[in-house]
């Protein structure tokens, strides 16, 4: 065979696979075999061996040569419908995942705090760290206020015209000024932090009294 001939060859049978695939993508799914039967808009009762037109907006039953029920068939859905239909399988997934993750979450909190106790103790120690943290910075504002006196008193020799006081004099009280600024912002949000440690704190408090009830007297 010539290489022309085998490449003809390559583009015939390139050209027959897509023709079959196309027709296969196009081919609705086989009927599954037996005998349809179903109830009609007008009352009537059809049978037939393949899905039965005049029912495809109600169920269909599949009956075995025995006459029992092979399978059923679902009414066939409008694009609309179907777009609703996938839209409700979505929030029923999400509310699975939804429901899960919160019995993953609940049990996470059971075994951290089995009961009131242990929790109040996670508790108080969170509060008391960030206490200190809050004590560090008071005391850093007390230096600075001890600071800021000694530059003051400095500044006493120019209180008639400030702008001879030495640029370093002045650059220390901008900088003292700043850092006390910095310091009392610091110390309102480590305040701000104690009330949100004490709001999860509570949060968690309401959702594990449920749960502790929930709880044999063994597991206690």
């Amino acid at each position: 065979m010539t290489m022309g001939n085998r490449v003809w060859t390559g583009v015939w049978v390139t050209m027959v696979a897509s023709i079959v695939a196309g027709a296969w993508a196009q081919t609705p799914p086989t009927p599954v075999s037996g005998v349809y039967t179903c109830i009609d808009g007008k009352g009537r009762k059809l049978t037939a061996d393949r899905p039965i037109p005049e029912c495809t907006d109600r169920e269909q039953k599949v009956l075995n040569p025995s006459g029992t029920v092979k399978t059923k068939v679902g009414p066939s859905l409008t694009a609309q419908e179907r777009a609703d239909q996938e839209v409700k399988e979505k929030r029923e997934i999400e509310e699975r995942s939804r429901t899960v993750d919160e019995r993953r979450r609940d049990r996470a909190l059971l075994i951290r705090y089995p009961n009131k106790t242990v929790h109040d103790q996670e508790r108080q120690e969170a509060v008391v760290q960030i206490g200190v943290v809050i004590q560090a910075a008071k005391r850093r504002l007390d230096e600075l206020a001890k600071q800021r006196i000694a530059i003051d008193e400095e500044m006493e020799f120019y209180k008639k015209d400030p702008n001879k006081a030495p640029a370093y004099v002045r650059r220390q009280q901008e900088e003292n000024a700043n850092s006390q600024v910095v310091q009392r912002r610091f110390i309102g949000e480590q305040e701000n932090e104690i009330k949100r440690v004490n709001a999860r704190f509570d949060d968690e408090l309401v959702r594990l009294r449920q749960l502790w009830t929930t709880m044999t007297p063994a597991a206690r």
